[in-house]
Parts: structure tokens; sequence; C-alpha cells
């Protein structure tokens, strides 16, 4: 893969990542930032920068985990 694509992704994922925290709502930035930092896996992996896919992984898990806890809440909520 050419330099530029990869490039291209790790900006494309930054921008999702800085879109995400413009968002109202916890819930909606969580899915976002989720999104961005799966980007940001994939990123680390075609640069092979293991703490980038590290860090990437626990943000993807850390994300899950509060939205899924924000869907509880919101089902015992209802």
């Amino acid at each position: 893969m050419s330099p530029i694509v990869i490039d291209s992704i790790g900006y494309g994922a930054l921008i999702i990542n800085l879109y995400s925290m413009s968002t109202k709502g916890e819930y909606k930035l969580r899915i976002i930032s989720l999104i961005a930092n799966a980007i940001y896996v994939l990123y680390g992996a075609l640069i092979s920068a293991t703490p980038v896919i590290v860090g990437g992984t626990i943000a993807v898990f850390l994300h899950a985990y509060h939205i899924k806890r924000l869907k509880i809440k919101k089902s015992h909520n209802d």
C-alpha cells in the first residue's frame, strides 16, 4: 500500500476523532471515537507501530464497555 494511502488512513482517523469531540452526548461521542480508534488500530498495523495498535485497541474496548453501560442504563430508565 502506498505511503499516501496509509497517511490518509491516519489523518482520517484523526479527523473522525476530532469530530467526535464536537458532538453532543456521551453515546454519540463514544460511538464515533470507537470508529476512529478502530481506524487507528488499522493505521498502526499498516505502519507496524505497536504502541498505536495497543492504545487504539484499549480505547476501542473502553468505548465499547461504556457504550454497553449507557445502553443498559437507558433500558433501565425506559
